[in-house]
């Protein structure tokens, strides 16, 4: 018997790691339209990307049921002393909270540990890979939960955005300001502070944003882990690693697709840098 681990599609993990590190990954639902995809499942990175750029409507996403993750945590719990549940922060999505409704709705809720992660993509899959090796290596479920705080309490994002347009359309900014964003050419930087995403600056070029990323993880103390992710761009991605390698191993770090979950606001072009530090123990 041991620990499981469950997270939900905007970790954006691949499904090989997911699946080496013994990872249960939840998917988002993603509506074109009248047709609704499992984000991960029913369609994939580049079937999304290609669909967003040509599809008349503008994609919606909506938050796995409270029966998505009673149904996940039924399946482990038979095998499982505990389960630890990881999610994308609660300030931006009601995923948590239909995590914990299907707690509620368990015969031993006692067992499962629902988190809210306060982070997304990148940052919430170096926590949900931090406790699934914890979990991996026999710890309990009182160690576990303590690892993915710990991982969490040390672990930062920054992005760029290449355009507000797709931000605009979903409503996570006013069509005034993506409309002066345009007008301008600025690509909007963004972070995490108290688990909301916040705007950490404004950049007029590509070459720009790469230093930024770059001075971000460059300022960072005692990396043990870093992650990049892309949206329909491996190239900057890839050039991003490669300069990084001055700071991080280029062949440690993991380098993610934003998924369709979380796609649908950014759109192609995002590049993002998530850093779990070393911590005290």
């Amino acid at each position: 018997m041991s620990v499981r681990v469950i997270t939900d599609s905007t970790s954006d993990i691949p499904a090989g790691i997911a699946q080496d590190l013994g990872i249960t990954v939840v998917p988002i639902y993603v509506r074109f339209g009248n047709t609704v995809y499992r984000d991960g499942l029913d369609i994939t990175t580049a079937e999304f990307y290609q669909m967003l750029l040509t599809s008349a409507v503008h994609p919606a996403t909506s938050q796995p049921t409270p029966e998505d993750f009673s149904r996940a945590y039924s399946e482990q719990a038979g095998e499982a002393d505990g389960i630890v549940s990881i999610h994308i922060s609660s300030r931006i999505s009601g995923t948590y909270n239909s995590a914990l409704l299907a707690r509620s709705m368990q015969v031993n809720p006692s067992s499962i540990e629902v988190v809210d992660s306060r982070l997304n993509s990148g940052g919430l899959a170096l926590v949900v890979m931090e406790a699934a090796r914890t979990a991996a290596a026999g710890a309990d479920l009182a160690a576990v939960l303590d690892a993915t705080h710990r991982a969490m309490a040390t672990t930062d994002m920054l992005g760029v955005f290449d355009t507000m347009k797709y931000l605009a359309r979903s409503g996570r900014v006013s069509r005034a300001i993506a409309a002066a964003g345009g007008v301008l050419n600025v690509k909007p930087l963004l972070t995490f502070r108290d688990g909301e995403i916040v705007r950490a600056g404004m950049l007029r070029t590509v070459s720009r944003a790469m230093d930024r990323l770059y001075e971000f993880v460059a300022s960072q103390p005692g990396i043990r882990e870093l992650a990049l992710v892309h949206s329909a761009a491996p190239e900057l991605a890839e050039e991003l690693r490669q300069r990084l390698g001055t700071v991080f191993p280029a062949k440690e770090t993991l380098v993610l697709e934003l998924g369709a979950g979380l796609g649908v606001h950014g759109g192609p072009g995002v590049l993002l840098a998530a850093v779990r530090r070393s911590g005290s123990d």
